[in-house]
């Protein structure tokens, strides 16, 4: 049995995904982000950097696994699913998931920071993140162009990618007038495993459509926990 410990995050969602994906067993443990359950000592043992998701795996001892992107990884080796075996194979998994993990991911939270949660609007910061997003979707889009997925069969790197580009609405960010893109996103969701993924736990709103008063309680609530975050933060540095 597996221990996901999570939230409905994009993150999040990549892991449990993957376990659904893998029909692995696993407990769902959702933390209240906005409570702060992410910084309980119980929870930074498992996972010292206080972040979603993290897992632990009691058929190997209670060993714990953070950061979404390792979790996927090891996940596909404990599997041997999901990803291929041989060096090359591995490879090409690897790169498009350390794609979404310094780009895809990064880019895209700071435009939902910047045109979803800050309360004063900065433009250029705006126009920046929103502008990589889209320079990126592009790179997705061209390599999709010639492939049906992003590293030959359907991998951990399609998942990782998916569960962000899914949200593009969220962001600002305009992702239908990429063809091969809307085709990868569209088949990816069709598959069962993934419908169940992102309902575990399920989102308190949309993040694949825009706005509404639920969208607008949850962006105050994300604005709640970058405040109440950095102020931690700070806290710590001072002490």
């Amino acid at each position: 049995m597996i221990d996901l410990h999570t939230a409905a995050t994009p993150n999040g969602h990549k892991v449990s995904i993957a376990l659904e994906e893998l029909g692995l067993p696993y407990a769902l443990k959702v933390l209240n982000l906005t409570e702060g359950e992410q910084r309980h000592p119980d929870f930074l043992k498992i996972n010292p950097n206080g972040r979603i998701p993290a897992i632990v795996d009691h058929e190997a001892d209670g060993f714990a696994v953070f950061e979404s992107g390792a979790c996927l990884i090891y996940l596909a080796e404990k599997t041997g699913r999901l990803m291929p075996t041989d060096a090359k194979g591995r490879s090409r998994v690897l790169q498009w998931l350390m794609f979404q993990m310094g780009g895809i991911g990064p880019m895209m939270g700071q435009a939902n920071v910047f045109f979803r949660y800050f309360p004063e609007k900065i433009p250029a910061a705006i126009d920046r993140y929103q502008g990589e997003c889209k320079r990126l979707f592009r790179v997705l889009d061209g390599h999709l162009a010639d492939h049906e997925y992003l590293a030959g069969d359907y991998s951990i790197a399609d998942i990782a990618n998916w569960a962000w580009v899914r949200t593009h609405r969220w962001s600002g960010v305009e992702a239908d007038d990429l063809p091969p893109h809307k085709r990868w996103r569209d088949a990816i969701r069709a598959r069962p495993a993934v419908q169940r993924g992102i309902e575990q736990p399920a989102s308190k709103v949309d993040l694949s459509r825009d706005g509404d008063a639920a969208a607008q309680r949850f962006s105050v609530e994300a604005r709640r926990l970058m405040e109440t975050g950095q102020s931690l933060q700070a806290g710590k540095g001072a002490a």
